[in-house]
């Protein structure tokens, strides 16, 4: 896979079938053209922009099996880092600092272990195919430069999709991290899904009130809450 995008055609960013509509609606609109034409018009400037499938957490998740939402800002801003996925770098590539303080997390609430590097390393795409939508409010940016492509559109369809999560799916877990991502909680029905809010994982405020993310729980919470309604689903408890 080429590590950074090489084209500004929506129609060439493959999305699960549940997705198809959603990603159709918001190209058509304003919104949509005015991003497609920035990232067109960024591109033909020679800027290096990551990642090189902007939508693939929609690719690799669909509507119907999401389960989980983890949300961060916007993709790694080093070369060979984002893969479009939240918080994952593709295979081999060393670990960022959030994503070892996710792992340090994962380890001191469930006991999971660090994987081993490099293989499999960083790599999220498990966790994508088993229901977790790894989404950044942000879809894309520039090589060195964080942030770089907020507020140009993306945030609209992101909007979206963690509206039809809410309206569409039953009992899912989001994860807020950071102050970007806790900015979409409106968009959210909190009296049918578990919305768990933190710091975000970067090792700049990882540690720092008001909700450190290590030490936060998030993990364990997910899994108890899950549990539970997959209980009440099947008529084990009342």
């Amino acid at each position: 896979m080429p590590s950074q995008l090489a084209h500004a055609d929506p129609a060439l960013w493959t999305v699960a079938p549940s997705w198809q509509a959603l990603v159709e609606r918001f190209f058509a609109s304003d919104a949509g053209r005015k991003l497609q034409l920035f990232l067109q018009n960024r591109l033909s400037e020679g800027a290096v922009i990551f990642p090189p499938q902007p939508l693939r957490a929609l690719a690799l998740t669909g509507l119907e099996s999401v389960r989980m939402v983890i949300l961060g800002q916007d993709p790694y801003h080093g070369r060979g880092q984002a893969e479009g996925l939240a918080f994952s770098v593709a295979p081999g590539v060393a670990l960022p600092p959030s994503l070892r303080n996710i792992f340090k997390e994962l380890q001191r609430d469930l006991g999971e272990p660090v994987p081993s590097f490099p293989q499999p390393g960083g790599s999220l795409v498990r966790w994508a195919r088993h229901g977790v939508l790894l989404l950044n409010t942000c879809l894309t940016v520039e090589e060195g430069q964080a942030a770089s492509h907020s507020g140009k559109g993306w945030e609209v369809l992101t909007d979206a999709i963690i509206k039809e999560v809410s309206d569409q799916s039953a009992h899912v877990v989001f994860m807020l991290w950071g102050s970007h991502a806790q900015s979409k909680r409106v968009l959210i029905d909190a009296s049918r899904h578990l919305v768990l809010c933190a710091n975000h994982p970067s090792p700049l405020s990882a540690l720092r009130p008001p909700v450190p993310f290590i030490g936060c729980g998030h993990f364990s919470q997910a899994r108890a809450w899950r549990n539970q309604h997959e209980l009440k689903k099947n008529g084990k408890i009342s």
